[in-house]
């Protein structure tokens, strides 16, 4: 039997992270909390994490700064927990490479909805990390770039590996299926995310920019990932599925 996923909660409020400990693990997750930025880098440095809870506000180093830090290093999915209403979070997150975001105070039903939907787009599940197969798994090509939907793997024309979080790559993964097609911003949440509750429509703008300076020679002038005005994007490259 495969392990459950390992969540880590970052939050210096202990009930909260109480609260939390307990819900997760009674929907089949193994959890770990840490109050701060110093014991979340020894949780990490001493276990597998599938995913970090990330509450904005902390004592000392913000969670904004720890995201930072964790996307520079690691690939792990971050969903943020931000004050209701504090927008600029939400996008100084997602810009720095959180996956999603809960706003406070929360419903922990929606809370493990959206754990659900980034670790499904991560490859991971209750059930533990999926080794099959999905139905849609492929190998697309475009552009001298591989795009590795089962691996979940971007390979640049140089053969570089480009890291992506999980919220990039379910992102990059509805575009390229979709090429010469215009998308709305409604069409990219439901096709790379799922739509949750209370869904950030502009997080789809603050990806979509993170893409372009990954993938783009010059994001300021994009050439792949093209702005419809009035309409949402669309993927404009010839993309050979394999």
């Amino acid at each position: 039997m495969n392990a459950a996923a390992h969540i880590l909660v970052v939050d210096d409020d202990a009930e909260i992270r109480d609260l939390l400990s307990r819900f997760l693990a009674k929907h089949g997750y193994r959890v770990t909390a840490a109050a701060e930025g110093r014991a979340m880098r020894k949780v990490l440095a001493n276990a597998a994490i599938d995913l970090v809870i990330l509450d904005v506000m902390l004592p000392g180093e913000d969670g904004l700064s720890l995201c930072r830090e964790l996307r520079a290093s690691s690939a792990v999915p971050i969903v943020m927990l931000t004050a209701v209403g504090e927008d600029v979070d939400r996008i100084v997150g997602l810009e720095m490479g959180a996956d999603d975001y809960v706003a406070k105070p929360f419903n922990p039903r929606e809370l493990l909805a959206r754990i659900r939907a980034v670790l499904r787009r991560s490859g991971a599940s209750a059930g533990g990390l999926s080794g099959s197969r999905r139905a849609e798994a492929a190998v697309l090509s475009f552009q001298g770039w591989r795009l590795d939907l089962d691996r979940r793997e971007l390979t640049g024309p140089d053969g570089t590996l480009v890291p992506l979080s999980a919220g990039e790559h379910g992102l990059l993964a509805a575009l390229a299926l979709h090429p010469q097609r215009v998308l709305s911003r409604d069409q990219l949440l439901d096709l790379a995310r799922g739509r949750g509750a209370n869904a950030f429509d502009r997080s789809i703008d603050v990806q979509i920019s993170r893409l372009r300076r990954k993938i783009e020679d010059d994001p300021r002038e994009p050439a792949l990932i093209k702005t419809v005005r009035g309409g949402g994007y669309m993927f404009a490259a010839e993309v050979r599925r394999s």
